[in-house]
């Protein structure tokens, strides 16, 4: 049931890589972190960042003028130079580029795209054109960590866009979610204080299933829901659904109403997996809570039995995975050592 979707071409260290603002401009406010995010980058992944032609134009002009935004990703897309696209910082007007997104051009030209948070809105683009799509860090936030990428994060770049094999994830050794000023330079070296990792939840299901990635961030997938862009059903079918929160900490019943929308879509019913991120800000009281719609609104979709993985690396939180939306993959809650399970893509 996993649909048929072409696999961009792998990056490799040397690759030029395309940075783009396709939601905020916020970068300009913030270039030492630009430049940090393209040093360690290099440092890390071989990868050489250069700027869209109007990535770098400001948060007015880019504001007043989607089409520009649009435009880049077409000039990246169709540009013999670029191997690769990332974006920058997320935002919250993805959305307005629909009409301006040209599909045919990524069908075209298939690269690897990367991004999170309001990318989910390009992400779902590339999988309606029959491209994988990977959801991962954008420029600003694990590229240009504090003192130097996190070595969690740089592998999982590396094993999600640059490795043609399978490859299985492991839980990040310790994370963060706070730090110092983005705005303040003189702070970027000061690497930020993590806290050890409780590792993975498994909240319920003990048979193995395999499907393709599929997911995003839920806020954004709320305002892509019901538009021209969103994903056909046949994207949805048999899907290991993959959601994150964002920084506006939506209350834990707000997730379960969005899971509700799922339901009432057939989606949920017709998923084989469902993988959660750890959610941003959220008190330990807030996560219980979550976990308790989670399982209720599966219940309700007669999904009682569905493998639900929790608290996962990825999203708004660091060091993050790197998803390759569209692969194939399998969570199995039995296996593994002293019952930490299992989530692995199949096919890289």
């Amino acid at each position: 049931m996993t649909p048929t979707l072409i696999r961009p071409p792998l990056l490799k260290p040397g690759d030029t890589v395309a940075a783009l603002s396709l939601s905020s401009g916020f970068v300009t406010s913030t270039m030492h972190r630009y430049e940090a995010g393209r040093r360690q980058a290099q440092a890390a992944l071989g990868w050489n960042i250069i700027p869209a032609p109007n990535a770098l134009r400001g948060e007015e002009y880019l504001y007043r003028n989607p089409q520009a935004r649009a435009d880049d990703l077409h000039w990246a897309l169709e540009s013999s130079e670029v191997a690769g696209i990332l974006s920058i910082i997320g935002g919250d007007d993805s959305v307005r580029l629909l009409p301006l997104i040209h599909r045919s051009v990524i069908q075209a030209h298939p690269k690897v795209f990367l991004g999170f948070s309001d990318s989910t809105v390009t992400l779902m683009q590339f999988l309606r054109a029959g491209v994988m799509a990977f959801h991962g860090p954008a420029l600003l936030t694990d590229l240009a960590e504090h003192g130097g990428m996190h070595s969690y994060a740089a592998q999982g770049l590396r094993q999600a866009t640059m490795s043609a094999t399978g490859f299985r994830f492991q839980p990040a050794p310790e994370w963060t979610e706070g730090g110092p000023d983005w705005l303040l330079p003189e702070l970027q070296e000061l690497p930020r204080t993590f806290a050890p990792s409780q590792g993975w939840t498994w909240l319920q299901g003990g048979s193995p299933a395999e499907g393709h990635l599929m997911g995003g961030c839920l806020e954004v997938l709320d305002m892509l829901n019901g538009t021209p862009g969103w994903p056909e059903p046949a994207l949805w079918q048999g899907a290991i659904l993959c959601f994150e929160t964002s920084e506006d900490v939506p209350p834990p019943a707000q997730v379960g109403y969005w899971l509700r929308n799922f339901a009432a879509q057939g989606i949920l019913q017709g998923a084989a997996g469902l993988v959660l991120a750890r959610p941003r800000s959220y008190t330990p009281d807030m996560v219980q809570e979550l976990y308790g719609w989670v399982k209720k609104v599966l219940w309700e979709a007669g999904q009682g039995d569905l493998p639900v993985l929790a608290n996962v690396d990825f999203g708004h939180t660091s060091p993050q995975l790197t998803l390759p939306f569209g692969a194939r993959a399998r969570l199995d809650p039995a296996t593994g050592l002293a019952g930490a399970g299992v989530f692995e893509v199949l096919e890289g």
